[in-house]
């Protein structure tokens, strides 16, 4: 589900934020790219929250994959569309326009872009409302590997589903998914050793907690930071 804690600390958005550069076509889709193009690299698809991908966080989270030897996309699923900062009570009908079964869909071709550009080995991790397209994409078996930050939408069942390794890094302070509804993901996917998964709640961390943050609050962006670090390790295992 979405709430209102899906709308805290609403970033500042800002088309030209980012060391990357943006596209007005990759599989249908304006897209911020990250990284260098090279057809032997594996590629991350990040999927945003419901703030869009010209939040600047997320833009520097992909630079900072991209550094790290990744070629990095982060596609506009809401078509320039994003969730109104500050406008809580525009998010039933925003919702309505922008569900998360149409981004998977969307998903789907980027990822054909992708390996139409020759690249085989591709992860996608997505943030509260991204996170429902990144399992969708991770119990069809379209990604070599998927991370769910603070995940929205996501049930007990889509667990049992899953195709592939997967990370589900979950905040303490959370109404949308809580810790208790984490641990049951975690308790079926400990059900299936065939299956690599990783769970991790962190203490202190609301829901929001790895993208919507003040770059001048030294904690919160080492708390972020230690959920990118999890995040990057998870990608570096299982994708590059």
């Amino acid at each position: 589900m979405a709430t209102s804690q899906c709308c805290n600390n609403p970033p500042t958005l800002d088309a030209t934020s980012g060391k990357g550069t943006v596209v007005d076509n990759f599989g249908g889709l304006k897209t911020y790219i990250a990284g260098s193009f090279d057809a032997s690299k594996p590629a991350i698809i990040l999927i945003s929250d419901i703030f869009g991908f010209d939040a600047p966080n997320p833009r520097a989270l992909a630079d900072k994959v991209a550094e790290s030897g990744f070629y990095v996309v982060i596609p506009d699923f809401f078509y320039g569309d994003p969730m109104p900062p500050n406008n809580i009570s525009q998010l039933p009908a925003w919702m309505q326009k922008h569900g998360p079964e149409k981004g998977y869909e969307d998903a789907k071709l980027v990822i054909q872009a992708l390996k139409e550009k020759g690249v085989s080995s591709i992860g996608a991790a997505g943030f509260c409302w991204g996170a429902k397209v990144v399992v969708e994409l991770a119990k069809s078996g379209d990604i070599k590997a998927g991370v769910l930050l603070h995940p929205a939408f996501v049930n007990v069942d889509d667990m049992k589903e899953v195709k592939v390794p997967i990370s589900i890094l979950g905040a303490e302070i959370d109404i949308v998914t809580p810790q208790e509804v984490v641990k049951q993901y975690e308790e079926i996917l400990s059900g299936r050793p065939e299956l690599q998964s990783f769970v991790k709640i962190f203490p202190g961390a609301e829901h929001g907690w790895t993208v919507r943050y003040e770059v001048t609050d030294k904690a919160a962006v080492e708390k972020a930071n230690e959920a990118h670090k999890d995040m990057l390790d998870w990608f570096t295992k299982y994708v590059k």
